[in-house]
């Protein structure tokens, strides 16, 4: 019953969409008409790998059964919501309409996200287009070869960073394409890359500093200022950076030996000699029957060259072999073989190389300068934070700046918000400008734009997918409040403050919201009528800010990790298998954390 409903829906909404395309197709050019076409299309195949059973990446499977499972639990669980005092409100179920009513609530209130998603993936799909891209990308890496574990570390760093001190966790999903592609380009792995990028935003938000965006909603709960622990709070971010780049290597030390490398290498290498060779023979054999023996020399001496040449080639870095499930690149003396390169398919995870020379300094700019934007945007400068007004200033004297009366800027900008209070949708006309401008440097055609513009966007929407429904997920949590029915009864086992039962709510406040103010605004006002010595907030606010950043780990409403694995196409369960050890050790030094800022 329930697939036929859903099939039926399905044949609705695609019935009402097609008959809307058609009335207005009359008005689109054919060239456009036929890329809106194939990305509809594309809507609806990611829709059936999510309810397929047979999907290998199982991202969108993984969230809907925890949407199954929490709609379970509006059934079991009773609801209730803190207001002043805690006021129970019986059972109030979900039911299947709502199933499909909340993935538009969460595209109305959360699209925004979405839509950032699949810009940046537009923004990309341009990129691949101008061959200037990966030669910019191919001289990072072989800048930096033999120093590949320098730079893993390095965006481990800088990513953490920016997320503990500005949170930006969604604003940096503009540099994962990057950032995937010169990993992959190194010749890693997509769980690597998954690690490198995961991991050090967990980092961020383990070890969350001044990001007030991040914090806010805590610090009025618990009447905290922003510089709270903050000695003990940077050492966790030092001690999480550490751990994931400890394992990151460890991973790639255990997955990518030279031992294991050379087998394989030798073992490609020899096939592809010994198929050549057949052909060789195969070849002068033949032509025993039809030429002298002079000729045949010639010939064979020909086919040995292009032999030597072919398995040459086949070691050499950047070479394309189609036929093989495995990528190389040659590092110095060693060879890194790429698992599962199948899938890293050239024109998605990574741009095609194009031979050429290409200028690449407006690539080396552009991102640098998006970077600086993104941190001074985010950056808490203003009330709550720093309390710095400069930018406030600055901004309200742009704006209020007249040309014979006429507040020229103010009409030609519209609504800006100063630095310290911009959100995504702000990074949206930056995009645009730097894409503009290296268009125009290279000298891109509208069509190449236009086309590269909706193939990366087609790139983008399996995680713009995941987006809407892990919001849909915290529409649902909101609406069926029963989540606070658990919370009580486990801080029901202690008077008082108690750790263990501190880290329990914490972690399951985390795993049900996702949206780091929500797990705050949906908790701690209850928490803190529960738990009244004030003296016990601060360790509460790291236990809290802490365990969410964990929970961002395995959680399947982490947005970050559940649209990095739908990106990559990585399955939840092999990402469990490589993060075990990651997620026992952050959590065994944290609580020891915990302990000793208790008893001290």
């Amino acid at each position: 019953m329930k697939k036929q409903n859903i099939l039926k829906r399905l044949e609705v909404v695609l019935g009402i969409a097609l008959a809307l395309l058609l009335v207005y197709s009359i008005f689109l050019p054919k060239h456009i008409w036929a890329q809106v076409a194939e990305v509809i299309l594309i809507f609806v195949e990611t829709g059936i790998i999510m309810f397929s059973a047979d999907s290998k990446y199982n991202a969108f499977k993984v969230i809907l059964i925890a949407i199954l499972g929490l709609l379970l639990l509006s059934w079991v669980l009773p609801a209730a919501y803190y207001s002043g005092q805690y006021m129970d409100q019986g059972r109030v179920q979900m039911g299947l309409y709502s199933l499909f009513n909340y993935p538009l609530t969460s595209l109305s209130y959360f699209g925004f996200i979405a839509t950032y998603v699949i810009f940046v993936g537009g923004f990309y799909g341009v990129l691949y287009k101008i061959p200037a891209y990966r030669t910019f990308l191919d001289k990072i890496v072989s800048a930096f070869k033999g120093k590949e574990s320098v730079v893993l570390s390095i965006m481990i760093i800088l990513i953490a960073a920016a997320v503990s001190v500005c949170g930006v966790q969604i604003a940096m999903i503009f540099f994962i394409p990057l950032f995937v592609s010169i990993i992959l380009l190194m010749g890693y792995d997509k769980i690597t890359a998954a690690l490198v990028i995961v991991g050090s935003t967990v980092a961020g938000l383990v070890g969350s500093t001044y990001a007030y965006g991040n914090i806010g909603m805590l610090l009025s709960s618990l009447s905290l200022d922003i510089n709270y622990q903050i000695f003990v709070r940077v050492i966790i971010l030092v001690v999480a950076i550490i751990l994931v780049i400890i394992n990151t290597l460890s991973y790639i030390k255990s997955n990518f030996s030279k031992k294991s490398v050379a087998e394989v290498v030798k073992k490609e290498v020899k096939t592809v000699t010994e198929n050549v060779e057949k052909k060789v023979s195969k070849v002068a054999s033949t032509s025993k029957k039809t030429t002298q023996n002079k000729k045949n020399s010639s010939k064979s001496k020909s086919s040995a060259k292009g032999s030597s040449k072919t398995t040459k080639n086949t070691t050499a870095k950047g070479s394309k072999t189609r036929k093989n499930n495995n990528k190389a690149a040659l590092k110095d003396n060693n060879v890194i073989v790429v698992k599962d390169a199948a899938d890293v398919k050239s024109g998605y995870l990574v741009p095609e190389k194009e031979n050429g020379k290409h200028t690449i300094w407006p690539f080396i700019c552009g991102f640098i300068l998006m970077f600086i934007l993104v941190v001074m945007a985010f950056m808490p400068w203003g009330e709550g934070g720093f309390n710095l007004t400069i930018f406030k200033n600055a901004t309200k004297a742009v704006l209020e700046f007249k040309v014979l009366k006429f507040p020229i800027f103010a009409k030609l900008y519209g609504t800006v918000n100063e630095f310290g209070a911009w959100t995504v949708t702000d990074l949206v006309l930056p995009m645009i400008i730097l894409l503009l401008i290296i268009v125009l440097i290279y000298k891109v055609k509208f069509k190449d734009v236009l086309d590269g513009f909706v193939e990366g966007a087609k790139k983008s929407l399996a995680p713009a997918l995941v987006s809407i429904l892990i919001y849909t997920i915290l529409v649902l949590v909101t609406y069926h409040p029963f989540q606070l029915v658990i919370y009580k009864y486990i801080l029901g086992m202690s008077k008082g403050f108690n750790i263990a039962t501190t880290i329990i709510v914490a972690l399951l406040s985390s795993i049900f919201n996702g949206d780091v103010s929500y797990v705050f605004q949906s908790t701690l006002p209850y928490y803190a009528s529960v738990v009244t010595n004030v003296d016990n907030y601060p360790v509460v606010g790291i236990i809290f800010q802490s365990m969410y950043g964990v929970a961002m780990l395995f959680a399947p409403t982490s947005l970050i990790l559940m649209g990095v694995l739908s990106y990559l196409k990585v399955s939840y369960k092999d990402w469990l298998k490589n993060i075990w050890k990651l997620l026992l050790e952050l959590f065994i030094i944290l609580l020891i954390v915990f302990i000793i800022i208790a008893l001290v």
